[in-house]
């Protein structure tokens, strides 16, 4: 599915609106030296009817680190789960500017989160629909609703640019 608002939420803002603020993360880790992919958790409490609210946001932190595990969307799970003081994350969708990868989209799986979006496929390494369908595996005990090309083009030619820059 890749209609850009295709779907909103109680607050009114739709997938793009969040992908935008996604983009803003990856442009801020990419002004860092990071790889340009960024991050937001948005949580939905259905049960009570509040907003959508946005509860963490992250860019790549990869190079920043020293560490190959803090890709955004692992980086924004580790804040949801803080300020949440739960390591499952019921209701929460986590956008994100690029396809996840197999380690994050493990993770979300075991974070229990409803819903990832994300902007540009990953042919090379993408676990949502690429090279893998982690989300969905028959095996699993949970499973994670997808929808992908949400802003493609914006999220791919940021990813283009920066390594392009570097070569």
């Amino acid at each position: 599915m890749n209609d850009e608002s295709a779907r909103a939420g109680p607050s009114g803002a739709s997938d793009a609106d969040y992908m935008r603020l996604a983009l803003d993360e990856a442009h801020a880790a990419g002004e860092a030296g990071d790889i340009p992919i960024g991050a937001i958790a948005v949580l939905n409490d259905g049960h009570t009817g509040h907003a959508d609210q946005i509860i963490a946001r992250a860019g790549n932190r990869t190079i920043r680190d020293c560490d190959p595990t803090a890709h955004a969307e692992i980086v924004a799970l580790r804040a949801a789960a803080k300020t949440l003081g739960n390591y499952r994350l019921a209701g929460l969708a986590l956008y994100v500017t690029i396809e996840p990868c197999a380690m994050c989209a493990g993770a979300m799986i075991q974070a229990r989160i409803d819903r990832v979006v994300y902007g540009a496929p990953d042919p090379k390494g993408g676990a949502v629909a690429s090279c893998f369908n982690v989300l969905e595996h028959a095996a699993l005990n949970h499973r994670v609703a997808t929808t992908g090309g949400v802003l493609a083009a914006e999220s791919a030619a940021l990813l283009q640019s920066f390594f392009a820059s570097r070569r």
